[in-house]
């Protein structure tokens, strides 16, 4: 199965609105950016943490569902973020399938600075909805 950004971006808006921009779409590795700009900063100037968990929270969507079967629906289930440090530049948010069943994918998400230091941890739990119901 094929996903673009496009079909990302069809499917989820808000994934367009923030920012985010997908380098890699792939079963194995989703990899997708989100530049740093003062809109999405907080204080200190560093990208809000709500940005950067948005990104990730993307970035593990679409690897769930890359897991899953054609038409599946991902929903977030469950969600646990470490920040470790402010982001001050691009983000970027690479997310690795940990366990695949048919009706939930868990998902760990590293994202980094431009430097490539790990700046948050997320692992999510993403639920698998049928299309059909």
């Amino acid at each position: 199965m094929t996903v673009t950004a496009e079909d990302v971006y069809a499917l989820a808006p808000f994934v367009r609105t923030l920012g985010v921009e997908f380098d890699r779409i792939a079963p194995e590795r989703v990899v997708a950016r989100l530049a740093h700009s003062v809109a999405l900063s907080t204080t200190g100037g560093g990208l809000h943490g709500g940005a950067v968990m948005a990104l990730a929270d993307a970035t593990a969507a679409v690897c769930a569902a890359m897991n899953g079967q054609p038409g599946v629906l991902p929903a977030t289930a469950d969600s646990t973020t470490h920040f470790l440090r402010p982001i001050a530049d691009v983000a970027t948010a690479t997310a690795v399938p940990l366990r695949v069943s048919a009706r939930q994918v868990v998902i760990t998400v590293e994202v980094r600075d431009d430097a490539g230091v790990v700046c948050a941890h997320v692992v999510q739990t993403v639920r698998l909805i049928s299309d059909r119901g």
